[in-house]
């Protein structure tokens, strides 16, 4: 074969070459499909597993913000690890860690958590005393009911069932979705995008101390359905029990 041949079938060749490469359905670079399991960037973890709830940027959603600098200041790397991997029972919080049942790998869970952390102001709490996150010991539903009077009743109503300024914190679909630990952690973060105060500005000047944090809680608990939409055996339908304090 003489020379200008060769040159003719090498470049039909690569012209089949270059032809191949842009055929309609061949991959592109960048474009092959990550497992599910392998994804660890914070950003699409986040979006993918908790934006719905806590919103974007970790605030803004139904429930509470996680980029609220008190929650960030009370509550450690070990609690907020442990709700995203187990969940909390009886609320509508699942469980993401594959050993409980969920999604993803303990990697991914770490890699929300520090994704959760680096959202932090301790500039904003510094020198402030703070409650500690869990309950110490049980709180006292019957001071919780004077707590409730001097610091929420003025926003929440007498009863706790609405007032001018703000909706039932005993609606019963509310407490049956919630459990004491979260109500206790938004009595001490408050919800400050919807204009609910945080322990220390319920009443100007006087900061909810620890005791009092965890009585009106246990006042709170107290209003719940001991078994929600559950009539009694020889009740009229619709009935329920609850806990008295």
């Amino acid at each position: 074969m003489n020379r200008p041949s060769i040159l003719l079938v090498l470049a039909i060749f690569t012209g089949l070459v270059c032809a191949c490469s842009h055929s309609p359905g061949r991959p592109v670079a960048g474009s092959e499909v990550i497992p599910p399991d392998q994804i660890m960037g914070f950003d699409a973890l986040y979006a993918r597993n908790c934006a719905g709830c806590h919103g974007p940027s970790g605030k803004g959603g139904a429930a509470i913000s996680l980029s609220d600098p008190v929650f960030l200041a009370i509550a450690d790397d070990a609690a907020i690890r442990r709700t995203a991997a187990n969940g909390v029972s009886g609320t509508p919080m699942p469980a993401f860690a594959q050993s409980a049942g969920g999604m993803l790998t303990d990697q991914q869970i770490d890699a929300i958590v520090g994704g959760i952390r680096s959202w932090a102001r301790p500039d904003l709490v510094r020198g402030e005393p703070l409650p500690p996150y869990r309950m110490p010991v049980p709180g006292d539903p019957r001071h919780g009911a004077d707590v409730y009077a001097t610091y929420c009743s003025a926003c929440h109503g007498p009863d706790g069932r609405g007032g001018d300024k703000a909706s039932s914190i005993v609606n019963n679909s509310y407490l049956a979705l919630v459990s004491d630990q979260d109500l206790r952690t938004i009595v001490i973060v408050g919800r400050p995008e919807l204009g609910a105060p945080d322990w220390r500005n319920n009443v100007p000047g006087k900061t909810m101390s620890p005791q009092e944090i965890s009585d009106v809680v246990a006042w709170l608990a107290a209003q719940r359905l001991q078994f929600p939409a559950k009539p009694f055996p020889n009740g009229p339908v619709g009935s329920a029990t609850r806990v008295i304090p």
